[in-house]
């Protein structure tokens, strides 16, 4: 009866000499395979011999011939390293251009100009490339942390899952939007943020504003009287009505310049917040999905770039005309 192996004694490299012995057959030719000394090659067999307690190879008629255990073992071993040399090699490149893969991302449609500009990057550089874009829910969450969708945003610092990696963006500020006669324009302060009536976009049950959550005192608080559910109408609401908004400007200001809108900072304070893009651990080396989170954060940085800087600009231009 044959003694039970100790796999914790047992060298992987001794079952990579014999793998390349059996093939080749001459400790000569596994030498120069390997890059070692026939020594060398002659000592691992040895080990392994005296490891598992067989031969496995003997010298007959002037060449090595493999003993019935040997045969049997190599046809078990060959596939296990080959298993193994897969699991441990570098994963292969990833080529926009000719990739036919399909991405999933989790991210509010905030804005148009950022859907337009994720998606007319990835036709740039991938034309073949499917974009699956989700509404981002806690029910997504586990999804994302389990490598199901590529990369998902989640503002705020309530807790992640296990398995996640995290990358926090640049932080972004808060402003308050009106219609541009707004009557709070006059008067702005505390008392009209809490006269007047406040919309806010409902992303779910689970998902609390940070603007309401930052806000540390209750005489700060908002009078929220209407909940919507995407940001597409905000703006031409907006200019119909009394409502407040209270948004970062890459939300706003394509709003702003179409609907006219006026931009206020808030009179209480919400403190910044960074936009934490988080995907699954598993995919942190993988070349396609790194690709792509690279281009979905280096874009909407970019959008918050050129969004701050516009509506800058606009605040300085209606600042001056006041």
């Amino acid at each position: 009866m044959m003694k039970e192996i100790n796999l914790g004694h047992l060298d992987l490299n001794l079952l990579v000499t014999f793998e390349v012995l059996m093939r080749v057959g001459n400790v000569t030719r596994a030498a120069d395979e390997l890059g070692r000394m026939q020594s060398a090659i002659s000592h691992s067999l040895s080990r392994l011999h005296d490891q598992l307690g067989d031969p496995l190879l003997v010298k007959a008629g002037g060449k090595m011939s493999p003993t019935p255990f040997a045969i049997k073992l190599i046809e078990n071993i060959r596939p296990i390293l080959q298993s193994i040399q897969h699991v441990v090699s570098p994963p292969e490149p990833f080529c926009p251009s000719t990739s036919t893969r399909i991405f999933r991302l989790a991210f509010p449609d905030i804005s148009p100009n950022f859907v337009t500009e994720i998606l007319a990057a990835v036709q740039n550089e991938a034309p073949r490339v499917a974009v699956e874009w989700l509404k981002p829910t806690i029910d997504l969450i586990p999804l994302i942390a389990g490598g199901q969708i590529d990369i998902g945003e989640l503002s705020g610092s309530g807790p992640l899952p296990e398995g996640a990696e995290v990358y926090n963006g640049p932080t972004y500020s808060w402003m308050t939007y009106m219609r541009k006669d707004h009557p709070a324009i006059k008067d702005w302060g505390l008392s009209a943020w809490q006269k007047w009536p406040h919309v806010q976009v409902f992303m779910g049950n689970s998902i609390a504003s940070p603007v309401d959550g930052g806000l540390k005192a209750d005489s700060d608080k908002r009078n929220v009287m209407a909940k919507i559910p995407s940001f597409s109408s905000l703006g031409r609401l907006l200019q119909r009505t009394d409502y407040l908004a209270t948004f970062p400007p890459f939300v706003m200001v394509d709003a702003m310049l179409e609907h006219g809108l006026r931009a206020l900072k808030p009179p209480v304070d919400i403190p910044p917040v960074s936009p934490r893009f988080f995907w699954s651990f598993r995919l942190t080396n993988d070349p396609g999905s790194r690709w792509f989170r690279n281009l979905v954060i280096k874009s909407f940085a970019e959008q918050q770039r050129k969004a701050e800087a516009e509506l800058t600009a606009l605040w300085l231009q209606d600042a001056r005309g006041n």
